[in-house]
């Protein structure tokens, strides 16, 4: 979908790395909290900014407790987010 490693919990996509970034799949209620975090920034991929996406810098990345954060976020999600549909 966004030209790098996806990882997929439940059949759904959770987080992926596409070049120096992280792609986290996150609650798209909870997107306007963690957009202002250091290193985040909308997931603009096809030119429209995806609200249940973002990219994380791997600056912001530094620590395991930094990574642990935005995985744990994902996770979180995965639980209550609906899988895409399948292509027939």
């Amino acid at each position: 979908m966004f030209g790098g490693l996806c990882f997929m919990v439940n059949d759904k996509m959770c987080v992926g790395v596409e070049k120096e970034r992280l792609m986290v799949r996150i609650d798209p209620a909870k997107y306007d909290e963690v957009i202002e975090m250091e290193g985040c920034k909308p997931m603009d991929f096809t030119g429209k900014i995806m609200k249940g996406f973002v990219f994380v810098d791997v600056y912001a990345l530094n620590t395991k407790k930094n990574l642990e954060f935005w995985v744990k976020l994902a996770l979180e999600y995965n639980k209550i987010a609906k899988p895409s549909k399948k292509r027939k």
